[in-house]
């Protein structure tokens, strides 16, 4: 396996969001071999409803099918009292019952150093779910307090190393353990 597929989820809607910038960074930073696809139809996922599961919702659509081509997964989540953000939560949600997560790798972004009760929820969340946390794998970038936009992590060289050494730790994970795309 040369090259790699990533989706990349930010778990906010705000439109200035540390999470979704990140996520955008990542994908713009990736090295040629890894390609980041960030999926970016969050806010037309409806609530999940088990008896919907059967239809053909085209955000719901649209992640399983991005999630079934990808290698591994990103996710960037605020920190909502204590907890993950509503709208990841519920997009995990539609995944549940599906053959896209169970045993697909996944490596968490962090832009706070408040957010450690939403962490602890998603590791529990992704556990549950079969899929399996590449910790080493994992961003961990203080934006909270900072003025840092997309591009402004981009150009910070510092942040923009840690990120491109975090991808391809992930790339290797990948490669070392086969996570061939279901699709």
């Amino acid at each position: 396996m040369n090259n790699i597929r990533i989706l990349a989820v930010s778990g906010s809607l705000r439109e200035k969001s540390y999470n979704t910038a990140l996520i955008n960074a990542v994908a713009k930073l990736a090295p040629n071999d890894i390609e980041v696809l960030v999926f970016d139809d969050m806010n037309s996922i409806p609530l999940f409803n088990p008896d919907r599961e059967n239809e053909n919702i085209s955000a719901v659509t649209n992640l399983k099918k991005a999630l079934k081509k990808s290698n591994g997964l990103l996710i960037s989540s605020p920190e909502y009292a204590h907890g993950i953000s509503g709208v990841l939560k519920n997009a995990l949600d539609w995944l549940v019952s599906g053959d896209e997560f169970p045993y697909i790798p996944v490596a968490l972004a962090n832009t706070s150093p408040r957010a450690s009760h939403a962490q602890t929820a998603l590791r529990e969340v992704i556990s549950t779910m079969s899929g399996v946390i590449i910790e080493n794998a994992s961003i961990t970038v203080a934006l909270l307090g900072t003025e840092l936009d997309e591009n402004g992590i981009i150009n910070n060289s510092e942040i923009s190393q840690h990120i491109i050494e975090k991808l391809n730790i992930f790339k290797t994970h990948i490669t070392n353990n086969d996570s061939t795309p279901m699709d």
